[in-house]
Order: structure tokens, then sequence, then C-alpha cells
């Protein structure tokens, strides 16, 4: 069974923030011959990782709303400096738009159960890609029902 996460993003306050954030962040490991994967450390490590790396995501939410996503690719755990136990969220480089679903604040990561999660903004090959649209006309667009 397919498990997913969902997190706050600190210190965001789009989805393109978090886009140019991602890019960033890949260019720089590119130009040092690093894997572009990217990385979110936490110090909580997932009972559940078989399942989250079945096809699962890390939700993000943004301004008290889950915003995008990352899909999970992989989850290592290691023992930071002072030996606790700590963990590398492993995603794709590539940050999905989803419908916006309410989220209240809460500390560290909740798990979402398949079915429970938001769906992705953009519906199948042929639908509009609002990918470069700027982030309040596609806001604007969502709360219309017109994407």
């Amino acid at each position: 069974m397919t498990l997913h996460l969902v997190k706050l993003c600190v210190g965001v306050d789009s989805v393109e923030q978090l886009r140019s954030y991602v890019e960033q962040r890949q260019i720089i490991a590119l130009a040092n011959g690093l894997s572009d994967e990217q990385i979110h450390t936490t110090r909580m490590v997932p009972t559940r990782s078989q399942e989250l790396l079945d096809g699962g995501s890390l939700y993000w939410v943004i301004k008290g709303v889950i915003q995008a996503r990352q899909k999970l690719i992989d989850i290592r755990v290691y023992n930071d400096n002072s030996g606790r136990k700590c963990c590398d969220l492993v995603m794709e480089p590539h940050v999905v738009n989803v419908q916006h679903q309410p989220k209240r604040p809460f500390q560290g990561w909740r798990y979402l159960k398949d079915g429970e999660q938001p769906q992705d903004s953009l519906r199948g090959a042929s639908a509009l890609d609002t990918s470069t649209m700027p982030e309040v006309m596609r806001l604007e667009l969502e709360e219309l029902c017109l994407i």
C-alpha cells in the first residue's frame, strides 16, 4: 500500500519560490558534479519507509495549504555528529502542483494514506500546463474551477 508524507515548507511563500529553490540547488549540484536529487533532512525516521517508497510523495504545506509535492525516491538513515538517528528524504527534483487542500499547523511530518492526498493540478497529457503561469493567476483560476 502506497503511503505519503505531508510536511510544512517553512520559509517558503509560494510554489514558485519552492520551485526556484529546488532549481537553484539542482544547478549548483550539477555544476559541482553531484547528483541533482533533492534531499530534505529530518531528525525523525519514518517507520513505514517501504510503503513511502512504493510510489509515495512528500506533500508540501505552504501558507497553511497543501500546494505541491515531490516524489520520494529514497530514505537514507544515518547517525548525525552527536550520534542521533536522522534520515534524508530523497526526492525527485521536479515539483508538482496539486489541488489545494487546507492543513492545520503541526510539527514534524504526518502520513497521508493513498487516496487522502490532493490530486495533481494537471489532469492528463492534454491538460493546460500551468507551471509557468503566475501563482496569483493560477490560484484565481483554480478557485473558479477553470483549471
